[in-house]
């Protein structure tokens, strides 16, 4: 059975859709019926046409300035629910970003629905339902919704493949709504992004992490110089992440990111679930770990048992002697 309506919040990130949002559409698309985006940010407009190459048939854009000029998680979610008790849709779907997961919560409070965070897949049968992971990833389940509508899912990143609709520009729908004074006692006065040479974390066609294996956070100078002569992205385990050896952007895992790379190195990473979880799905999985019986094997496509200290210095000088 189709979703009869589904409505895709569309984050706009540096004047242009985040990659999640066209992971959604892509998902949307698949549901049936009608879907729609909803952007709130000065650029919305000139997100039209991407949105609707991914599927969004119309698309529903506030473009006052205070979206980008205040903390965005209030007026937004005051905007998407004065639109969707107007409008009606069957399914929100918003992607578990940092303003993803404000928006989501604040917008089931004021419609007085329940919200089904942290999913990997939608499915409409008979019923809306979402699939997710719980107790650490150690178990999957499937939690259909059941009560008034709009059903609302917040999805974790790289649940879904993008893959373009070939449709045309969306038709735009412009929101007019008043940002209410509550909101304006908070404003953003700077962004900064942190430096990075390599890809970003989550669309990198190669990801090494490293885990407490390393010893020391001085050693993940090797995990990047191996990223540099590869084109990887270094990522990193939940306890170093907390030992304060890296900082929180490259935690991979179930409270980090997800990503599916074409080859993912974990270095000196047991392979708990919670960080698993984060990249399983990487199409190639190599381990690095001097415990034979670390749970990361289970996984691993190929594994390597020694002191990653020895090893990785031997691969970057094969790989530079190849190179040269």
């Amino acid at each position: 059975m189709a979703v009869g309506k589904t409505w895709v919040f569309a984050e706009i990130v540096e004047g242009t859709p985040a990659p999640v949002v066209l992971e959604l559409l892509t998902k949307a698309r698949s549901l049936g019926g009608t879907v729609e985006a909803v952007a709130l940010s000065p650029d919305a407009e000139a997100a039209a046409a991407e949105l609707g190459e991914y599927g969004a048939t119309t698309l529903h854009a506030g473009t006052d300035a205070a979206y980008a000029e205040l903390l965005a998680g209030g007026p937004s979610a005051d905007a998407i629910a004065a639109l969707a008790t107007a409008a009606q849709p069957d399914l929100i779907l918003i992607a578990s970003t940092y303003l993803g997961r404000d928006v989501a919560g604040r917008l089931a409070a004021k419609l007085d629905v329940p919200i089904i965070a942290n999913g990997l897949d939608v499915v409409a049968d008979g019923e809306v339902s979402v699939q997710s992971s719980i107790f650490g990833a150690t178990q999957n389940v499937t939690t259909a919704f059941l009560g008034k509508k709009p059903a609302i899912a917040l999805v974790r990143p790289k649940s879904f493949a993008a893959e373009s609709g070939g449709g045309g520009a969306a038709s735009v729908s412009p929101i007019a709504a008043e940002i209410a004074e509550q909101h304006r006692g908070a404003r953003v006065v700077e962004r900064r992004a942190e430096a990075a040479s390599g890809p970003k974390l989550e669309e990198a066609p190669i990801v090494i992490s490293g885990g407490r294996g390393l010893g020391d956070p001085k050693n993940f100078k090797l995990l990047d110089q191996l990223a540099s002569l590869i084109g990887g992205a270094v990522g990193a385990s939940r306890a170093v992440v907390d030992a304060g050896w890296v900082p929180y952007s490259m935690q991979v895992g179930q409270t980090g990111k997800t990503v599916k790379p074409d080859v993912y190195i974990a270095v000196g990473i047991s392979g708990a679930m919670q960080h698993t979880v984060g990249m399983k799905n990487a199409k190639t999985i190599v381990a690095i770990n001097r415990d034979a019986d670390a749970p990361i094997f289970k996984l691993a496509d190929l594994g390597v048992v020694g002191d990653a200290l020895k090893i990785l210095p031997q691969v970057i000088e094969e790989i530079k002697a190849r190179k040269g």
